[in-house]
Formats: C-alpha cells, structure tokens, sequence
C-alpha cells in the first residue's frame, strides 16, 4: 500500500486483508461500500460535520498528499483515518488553493466547486493489525477495523489515490 509510505518515519503499512464488501459487518458496510464521498456518508452517520485535522502533508510539484483524521467534537474522538494523494494537474487553482489551505475535508471542497467528480472503490480492507491506526483512533487494543482503497476521477481522470479508515465500533 503505497499511500502508507508516503509520510516521514518508518513507513506504517497495516496488516489487511482483500475481503468482499458484502461480507463487511455492519455498520461497516454502510459506512466504506459506496460510490459517495466519506465526508458526506460520516456526517450523516454522525448527524453534524466533521472537523478536519491534518497530521502531515507534502508537496512535490502538483502532487500532493496528506494524512488526516476527520473528528467528531460530539464524541471528542476521530471517526475517520484517511490517505489522500492529488494530482493537482485535474483540478482549478482556487480548489487546489482550498485544499492546500486545509481547512475543508476534501470531499465537502469538490462538492462545493461543483467539481465533476466519480468516485471508484478498487478493495474493500480488514485491517487486523496497525499500531498507528490504534493511535490515531486512541484504542487500547487492537480490533478488526475496517477501509477501503478508492480512486476519486475528476473530469474522468484518476486525480486522487484514497485510503479511509473508519473507527471501529467502541465496546
């Protein structure tokens, strides 16, 4: 999974399996198996928006990726891990400039842009082991949790590599 060594350190790749997004528990399912941008499906789970916290970014030309966490101030806790690469060749200046910004998640930013957009999961993830994600999600041990990979197409051209991460249920 390429997009996990993207960032500085050790690279941080979880141990995963490939499963069948019909075999994913609830509310799993609802949650990682659709066509729709997670900003959106999390907010309604949740009822309200979502804060958007960046842990690192980088930029190589018009590439530019970071690593997020989406927070719920409701919970005081994350409901999202996510892995986002662009390829700013595919979209306005003023959407790259908001994303730069990083004050919007970026799904809410190419709605608001009305940027044309098509949104392809490629795999379905059981993540059965990754120290970060149970940092990042503050768990005391480690359970299933559940992703996805995805390409965001703008204007059909692959723009954005994805890879989300919902918290796992608490017990």
């Amino acid at each position: 999974m390429t997009l996990c060594k993207l960032f500085s350190g050790p690279p941080s790749v979880p141990e995963w399996e490939v499963i069948d997004g019909h075999a994913m528990p609830e509310p799993y399912r609802r949650l990682l198996v659709h066509e729709e941008h997670m900003t959106v499906t999390m907010e309604e789970h949740w009822g309200r928006p979502l804060e958007l916290r960046i842990l690192e970014r980088r930029q190589d030309g018009e590439r530019y990726a970071r690593k997020i966490l989406l927070f719920c101030p409701r919970l005081g806790k994350a409901v999202l891990f996510g892995i986002m690469r662009f390829d700013f060749r595919w979209c306005s200046e003023e959407v790259k400039d908001e994303i730069v910004r990083g004050q919007t998640p970026l799904g809410q930013v190419l709605i608001e842009h009305d940027v044309m957009r098509r949104i392809a999961p490629s795999a379905y993830l059981k993540i059965t082991r990754s120290e970060e994600l149970m940092q990042c999600f503050e768990l005391r041990a480690m359970r299933p949790m559940y992703g996805r990979l995805a390409t965001i197409y703008c204007d059909e051209e692959a723009a954005v590599e994805l890879f989300e991460v919902v918290r796992p249920e608490d017990e």
